[in-house]
């Protein structure tokens, strides 16, 4: 098998357990390419050299990767879709932080993760993407998100007016200091954050949730992921911010945000009891209750 690895810098509470990662990988037959910029800071932070056939720092560098391995947290993920993108790598996320929605293997889950995989005892997921499309290309080739689109103003004035279209028909004008477009995956991100519902992965939706609206009775709402949004953003200020995931961009007044479904998914993979429904009752609590021990 060969494998990427990807990361980040971690604390030392991660240590052990990557040095641990390390040594169950290099007890099979594996081909190991990592992240240079990885591979540099755990020379000086794990216990094990790791043991690796090469280096990549780029997407054009992953050639026959059969699994991409992802150490840290759902930011580290994010970013680590940007390198996988439309190639179909499976991607599998080793939480080294602490809450972790897509990075979702404990610490104390990585030896019996390995062994799950090199005996293909796995499930290949399928995660949906949104794609945002601008006239002036506003993200270039990086014009995906994982988890959501969100707009800002881009100072702390007034709030903003977003004007929303569903197929080209007009949904509503939000007041409000901001609007996110979340797919459903991204559902337990920012817009979990800001009010928003929690949707199933493989319930093929859009998000749309407006942060801090003026009007109280403006809510969240659910839509088909088969829907062509449309954004207008009008306020006091002539540039606001758009984000897609970590990349954040500035456009003016009068550019039309569309998005879209994206043409591709992401594989991540499901590991025997780690799941979307173990994921919510292990981080977020749910059953945290005496009656139910």
């Amino acid at each position: 098998m060969r494998i990427a690895i990807f990361g980040k810098q971690f604390s030392d509470l991660f240590r052990e357990s990557c040095s641990n990662l390390f040594r169950k990988l290099h007890q099979h037959d594996t081909e190991i390419i990592i992240y240079k910029p990885f591979y540099e800071f755990l020379l000086g932070n794990i216990d094990v050299k790791p043991v690796v056939n090469g280096y990549f720092e780029g997407r054009s560098e992953l050639i026959d990767v059969d699994l991409f391995v992802c150490i840290g947290g759902d930011g580290t993920m994010l970013e680590a879709v940007t390198f996988v993108r439309d190639s179909g790598i499976p991607i599998v996320g080793i939480n080294s932080g602490r809450l972790g929605f897509l990075a979702d293997i404990g610490q104390e889950e990585i030896e019996s993760a390995i062994e799950h995989i090199f005996e293909g005892d796995y499930k290949s997921n399928s995660l949906n993407l949104l794609e945002l499309k601008t006239e002036n290309n506003l993200f270039g080739d990086m014009n995906f998100a994982l988890n959501e689109l969100a707009v800002h103003r881009r100072d702390s004035a007034s709030m903003i007016t977003i004007h929303t279209y569903l197929n080209g028909e007009f949904l509503n004008s939000y007041w409000a200091d901001g609007l996110i477009v979340s797919t459903s995956i991204g559902s337990t991100a920012y817009s979990l954050s800001v009010g928003g519902p929690i949707i199933h992965p493989k319930s093929q939706s859009f998000v749309i949730t407006p942060i801090a609206p003026h009007n109280l009775t403006v809510r969240p709402i659910v839509v088909p992921n088969d829907m062509n949004i449309t954004l207008k953003v009008e306020g006091r200020a002539d540039k606001y911010w758009a984000t897609l995931d970590s990349r954040s961009h500035i456009f003016e007044e009068g550019l039309e945000l569309n998005i879209r479904k994206a043409d591709f998914n992401i594989n991540v993979i499901d590991l025997p009891g780690i799941n979307f429904n173990s994921t919510l009752r292990n981080k977020l609590m749910w059953g945290a209750d005496k009656r139910n021990y």
